[in-house]
């Protein structure tokens, strides 16, 4: 369950990364639709905050180190509100830049999360 949802994630917050970051570099100021995309990209970090919290409960049980996947999570939940507060607040094309930049962070954040998830054991 965590598994496929995670690819998906990654996918998304990489597409959201790289088109903001190259909207910024062209010169554009963040628009609705950049700021959307990341507000998307926050909903599913909500909704692997959710399924963190379920998948225990049906037998997907982490093997990895828990404080660790927690911290990745929590820090990966804030730095889209981050961003977007700054991006409204700032409106420059660095703006949309950060935006990009946060997304593709929260991709490798989520990545290292799975990883920390299924550990393999020894």
């Amino acid at each position: 369950m965590i598994d496929g949802f995670t690819i998906v994630l990654v996918a998304v917050a990489t597409l959201v990364g790289l088109l903001c970051v190259v909207l910024g570099l062209v010169g554009r100021k963040p628009a609705d639709v950049t700021i959307l995309a990341v507000v998307l990209v926050e909903a599913l970090v909500v909704a692997q905050v959710v399924i963190a919290l379920v998948a225990p409960a049906v037998g997907n049980q982490p093997t990895g180190s828990l404080g660790l996947f927690w911290i990745y999570l929590g820090a990966a939940a804030v730095i889209p509100p981050a961003a977007i507060i700054w991006a409204l607040a700032d409106r420059s094309r660095w703006s949309t830049v950060v935006l990009g930049v946060g997304a593709l962070a929260i991709a490798v954040m989520v990545f290292r999360m799975s990883e920390i998830w299924n550990v393999p054991l020894a």
